[in-house]
């Protein structure tokens, strides 16, 4: 049984029937820069989107620690929604709902079932 899978198929049902909470969106990535021997830029690094499914959520007590700001809010990606995975470095646009717009990444972590990756956001 694919857990992942089936609880994103059960919350892409409801949000489709409900209007939310998961909302389409896109996480955004870029390619590492490739450097000739005398260190010129041969390609520039890529800006990569993939599509995934996002809720969002206030921020958690642990997520209200170091760095905190006014605004700052939980998302969950369903992991089985995103091809790949996400770290620090991505930023998430969601596409569309209450929380339309480009969002920083930061404090990633994973649920023991592997169903979604939480982390803290902050637009920008």
């Amino acid at each position: 049984m694919d857990v992942p899978a089936m609880f994103a198929g059960i919350a892409q049902q409801i949000s489709a029937v409900f209007g939310g909470p998961y909302h389409p969106a896109q996480v955004i990535t870029f390619t590492d820069a490739v450097y000739d021997a005398g260190g010129s830029i041969v390609s520039p690094g890529v800006e990569v989107r993939r599509d995934c499914q996002v809720q969002f959520d206030a921020a958690t007590e642990a997520m209200r620690a170091e760095g905190f700001a006014d605004g700052d809010v939980r998302f969950l990606i369903l992991a089985a929604t995103l091809s790949g995975s996400i770290d620090t470095d991505a930023q998430v646009e969601v596409l569309e709902g209450p929380f339309a717009g480009v969002w920083r990444v930061s404090q990633l972590e994973r649920d023991p079932m592997s169903v979604y990756h939480s982390g803290r956001g902050r637009r920008g």
